[in-house]
Formats: C-alpha cells, structure tokens, sequence
C-alpha cells in the first residue's frame, strides 16, 4: 500500500485522483440507487454498497503501484506512525485526498445534473454512530495492515470486501475516512453527511486507526530472543 518508486508530485497526484474517482463512484452510487429504489432505503444502500466495494478494489489495483492508494489521511497517519511514509508526505498526501474527494463531490453532481455544491442535512450523529466510526476505522486498518504482513496482493479485494461489509454492519455505514467524510457534507444526496457531524466522524476514525495500528503493529511484531 506504499510505495517510493514513483517521485512524490506523481504520488500526490495518483491520491487525488484515485481519491476523486472514490468519491464519485461513492456519491454517484448513492444518487442513482436512491432515485432507482422507489423509497427503499435498504436497495438504495445495497447499490451503493456494491458500488462502493467493487470500485475500491480496481482504483486500489490501479493506483496501488504508484501512490499506495492510501485514498484516505487516516491511512496515510498509520503508514506515518509505523514509519513507513515522512510525516511531510503524509500532510501532503491528506491535503490532495481532501482536495480529490471534494472534486469527486463536484463531478458526482455534475454527471447527475445536479448544484455542484449542497450542504447535506443528513443527521448522523450519537454515540452509537460514533462507535461505528471508530469500528470501521479500526477494522479498515487492521484489514491494511494483517493483509499487507501476510498476503500483501489481496489487500484491493480485502479492503473492497471489508469496506462493503461496513455499509451493513455498522451504524455510521462505515465511512472509515475524513476526507470523503468532508466531500459526503458537500451533498444533499443519499450518502450525505450534515456538516456539523463532521467533526465526531473524524475524530472517531483517528481513534479507530490509531488504535488498530498500535494492536496490529504490537500483534505481528517479533518476539525477542532471548540470550
């Protein structure tokens, strides 16, 4: 999920695009399910669900070779705790998910004719949620991380598989990413999030990442020999 092959201008613009395309396939799922499903929400979420994952899995083949396709700041803060990306690279890495996620928002509206910009009203708030987020974040990263020690070419179907899974079992739908998590309040669509949920939704995915990297990087690490 990392990589130094590429020089770091190719890197950024690999994570803001791949971010971009994320974003859009997440919204564009939403509005096309959501006017597809007659008012049932439950199909709505399951378009969007297949979407979602299935997109994961090709822009991760894609963009995994040059950036890492980290596609999201609180994969990009693991990569940087374990020392595995400069911490100036991850802030610039953030910076360009934010900015592609946010360009996703635009395009998604754009294809469905829609104002380029809508503040979301969606309520997504509560302990209960916020519980989720952590879940989902924890989970992502421990998907990250457990695949990329044992089984390094399955993580774009992992991530995908996980990620479609936490539509479903958790109450915050797994978002699982501040920067999509900001490009979602830019959309009154059916995967929108209102802008004052915004902030609960990324600190519990800071929690969640930081925490799966402190148990997996302590699970995995190699027992000392002793003398």
């Amino acid at each position: 999920m990392t990589t130094h092959k590429f020089d770091l201008t190719r890197r950024l613009f690999a994570e803001a695009l791949g971010t971009a395309l994320l974003v859009a396939v997440v919204v564009g799922s939403g509005i096309m399910g959501d006017q597809l499903a007659g008012g049932n929400a439950a199909l709505a979420l399951l378009g969007n669900t297949l979407a979602t994952g299935a997109a994961l899995v090709v822009l991760i083949l894609i963009f995994g070779p040059v950036s890492g396709a980290h596609f999201n700041p609180v994969v990009s803060l693991s990569f940087a705790l374990r020392r595995q990306l400069p911490w100036i690279e991850c802030l610039a890495y953030a910076a360009l998910q934010v900015t592609g996620a946010v360009a996703g928002t635009l395009l998604a509206h754009a294809m469905f004719s829609l104002p380029l910009i809508e503040a979301s009203t969606h309520v997504r708030t509560g302990v209960g949620v916020w519980t989720g987020e952590v879940v989902a974040s924890f989970g992502l990263l421990a998907t990250i991380i457990g695949c990329l020690r044992t089984r390094p070419e399955a993580v774009p179907y992992a991530v995908g598989l996980f990620i479609a899974a936490g539509y479903w079992f958790t109450s915050s739908t797994s978002f699982a990413n501040p920067a999509v998590t900001i490009a979602r309040s830019l959309t009154d669509s059916f995967s929108g999030i209102r802008p004052d949920d915004v902030p609960g939704f990324v600190i519990a995915q800071v929690w969640g990442s930081i925490l799966a990297t402190a148990v997996f990087n302590w699970l995995w690490a190699l027992p000392n020999k002793s003398r």
